[in-house]
């Protein structure tokens, strides 16, 4: 039991300092983003400044420090944002539980191409009529310019996905079609 007295003691700093940062995240007081953003930038600083103080786990609370700065412009909007998954699990739970809902209605054993090209309407249409009853006013677009550009983001997946069947059809006529377009407008007629 007296070997591992000084093996806890050298580690108990880092422990401490990441069963802080899970207390924070958790958020039991309800606070909002940026207060917790706050105290978390503080815990983050009082980590860097203790550095030579955590022993052999300072080179894990290092590896800490940067993914939660590669992570740290989009880690505190769950607590400002009503329902939005907090991890990435939840995340991942959420587009599990779409495409089974969409491989299901449609009898395919794998999710429907359509669900790749037209994601970013899909998902979240399937992921809100599952908590929300919506009316046909509900379903009118407000803001004509923002849906024409979505129409002309999906279009241009569509363009995408037909040029590559049409390669994966006849590769040689495909290229040659594009090699003419290339020449015809680069060479004077």
């Amino acid at each position: 039991m007296q070997a591992t007295a000084p093996l806890w003691d050298d580690v108990r700093p880092a422990y401490a300092l990441v069963h802080q940062a899970a207390h924070l995240l958790a958020n039991h007081d309800e606070q909002p983003g940026a207060a917790i953003q706050a105290a978390y930038d503080q815990l983050l600083a009082t980590m860097a400044e203790q550095h030579d103080n955590l022993g052999s786990l300072a080179t894990a609370v290092d590896h800490f420090l940067k993914v939660t700065t590669s992570y740290h412009p989009g880690l505190f909007h769950c607590y400002d944002v009503p329902d939005l998954p907090r991890t990435n699990n939840d995340l991942e739970h959420l587009f599990g539980a779409t495409r089974y809902q969409e491989r299901r209605a449609t009898g395919r054993k794998v999710a429907s191409p359509t669900l790749v090209v037209r994601g970013a309407v899909r998902v979240v249409a399937a992921v809100l009529s599952r908590t929300h009853s919506f009316t046909a006013a509900d379903l009118e677009p407000g803001d004509g310019k923002q849906w024409r550009a979505l129409r002309a983001a999906i279009d241009e997946r569509h363009a995408t996905r037909r040029a590559q069947r049409r390669f994966r059809r006849d590769p040689a006529a495909y290229l040659a079609a594009l090699e003419k377009l290339l020449l015809t407008g680069i060479l004077p007629s």
